[in-house]
């Protein structure tokens, strides 16, 4: 697995990688993750890989992170004792 990019966010970390012909794109914030796969022959390259992380995109993956933690948060108060 190869680190394609870093690529900077105040609240995400973000890291584009490459492995197995697939581009990953990796989100993480706190405990959880989120993992996109792209095969490399479906795009021009990392660049435009890169593109897609906009504004809009950004927001929808901090929703998931917040709605994984509300799910997460929810499965464990029904399973505590």
């Amino acid at each position: 697995m190869r680190v394609v990019a870093d690529i900077p966010h105040p609240e995400i970390k973000i890291t584009l990688l490459s492995w197995n012909g697939k581009y990953l794109i990796k989100l993480e914030l706190g405990p959880f993750e989120q993992t996109y796969k792209v095969s490399e022959m479906d795009v021009a390259g990392d660049e435009e890989v890169k593109t897609w992380l906009d504004q809009e995109f950004l927001q929808q993956c901090m929703e998931q992170f917040l709605t994984m933690r509300k799910n997460l948060h929810e499965a464990r108060r029904r399973h505590s004792v």
